[in-house]
């Protein structure tokens, strides 16, 4: 099968792993996309590069996305052949949709979404039009793909009213990860509690910092991941001015994964950038990848987040997210805890945490094929 993959970012880790698990089912993959800073991410697939697109400014990046579609005859030219296109948010999504317009046979398209962007849950007349073209893109979409059961349930249900054809495909690990280890470090004094991935919640990034002014000299935060400065106030000098927060910088992915989670004893999977929304409703690739390398997750509860830890023993649970609540728990939470937790993580089977080919397969073919009926969501 030819898939074609419309990417906003194909920096982005997350993106790159859909691609590569797409390949290794044997299928012809291709790809026309934007890139984010930082530097390019290599990639061996074909791809029609598309441009620039700077961080989180809307207005900048409808510009771009008008500037690519004057090169809607190149980008029909790459679709020639295609049977299948995957689009990754509203943006890429509209793309796709006017690429394809004069093609003789337009391919089936399959709207991902693994986030709920602050606009879509705003009021006002550019939130009213950004639910509006997302209308439009799900009704002429073969499938809607989502990586949690939140979004479903709590915005494309009752706010876009939608009750096509949906699937979830949890944002679990690739294909190709190596081999998870047998055992863990035990846990250390003091205790290492990690964030790890995209370092750019605000919220949580000040919460670690009044955690780690609490406790002391009794946690040492380590973050490790590519740090949004944009995103967060003045990051360098708050870790520097405290010597209980280890800030380590980027790493490999996948290669890099397994060290960086033996640093941690504990991780914060919780996102707190968008509360009541987003923030709420979504399943961060951090519990997977922690929980693949018998590190336990810490969340807030009222979340799907935590909602998923409890379900699963993926780790631990606390109310609220304040730092008078995590003080009292991490004050409480012994070794003996945290090795338990690590050994049941480590027991469980892989399939729980990454993604299997079936599932993949079972999910594309069908889309393809136009054999994708509406109703009750299929979950992967």
């Amino acid at each position: 099968m030819r898939i074609v993959f419309f990417a906003g970012d194909l920096n982005d880790a997350a993106q790159q792993r859909r691609i590569r698990d797409c390949r290794r089912l044997g299928h012809e993959v291709r790809s026309m996309s934007f890139r984010k800073p930082p530097p390019d991410s290599p990639v061996d697939w074909p791809n029609l590069d598309l441009g620039r697109v700077a961080q989180g400014r809307l207005a900048r990046r409808a510009l771009t996305l008008g500037k690519a579609l004057a090169r809607s005859g190149e980008m029909r030219r790459s679709l020639a052949g295609a049977d299948l296109l995957i689009a990754r948010n509203l943006d890429m999504a509209l793309l796709a949709l006017g690429a394809s317009v004069g093609l003789r046979r337009r391919p089936p398209i399959v709207y991902e979404c693994l986030d709920i962007h602050g606009i879509f849950t705003s009021r006002g007349p550019k939130a009213r039009l950004a639910r509006w073209l997302e209308r439009q893109v799900l009704t002429r979409s073969a499938l809607l793909l989502t990586s949690s059961p939140g979004f479903l349930e709590h915005y494309f249900a009752p706010v876009q009213r939608y009750t096509g054809a949906a699937a979830i495909l949890e944002n679990r690990l690739p294909l190709d990860m190596p081999q998870r280890p047998r055992r863990r470090i035990p846990p250390r004094a003091p205790l290492r509690l990690g964030w790890v991935g995209a370092i750019r919640c605000g919220p949580s990034f000040d919460l670690l910092m009044q955690l780690a002014d609490r406790m002391g000299p009794r946690i040492d935060i380590r973050i490790h991941g590519q740090l949004h400065r944009h995103a967060l106030r003045a990051p360098d000098a708050r870790i520097a001015g405290r010597a209980n927060v280890h800030y380590a910088g980027p790493y490999s992915y996948p290669e890099g994964l397994e060290r960086v989670y033996a640093d941690c004893d504990l991780v914060w999977a919780q996102d707190l950038w968008q509360r009541g929304a987003n923030s709420d409703w979504l399943l961060p690739n951090r519990l997977y990848e922690a929980s693949w390398y018998g590190c336990p997750s810490l969340a807030a509860g009222q979340t799907q987040t935590a909602q998923k830890i409890r379900a699963e023993g993926l780790g631990f649970v606390v109310e609220r997210a304040e730092p008078d609540t995590l003080v009292r728990f991490l004050d409480g939470l012994s070794p003996a805890r945290l090795r338990a937790a690590s050994a049941a993580l480590l027991r469980a089977p892989d399939t729980q945490f990454c993604q299997s080919e079936a599932a993949l397969a079972a999910l594309l073919e069908p889309a393809a094929h136009g054999r994708v009926e509406p109703g009750v969501p299929s979950h992967a």
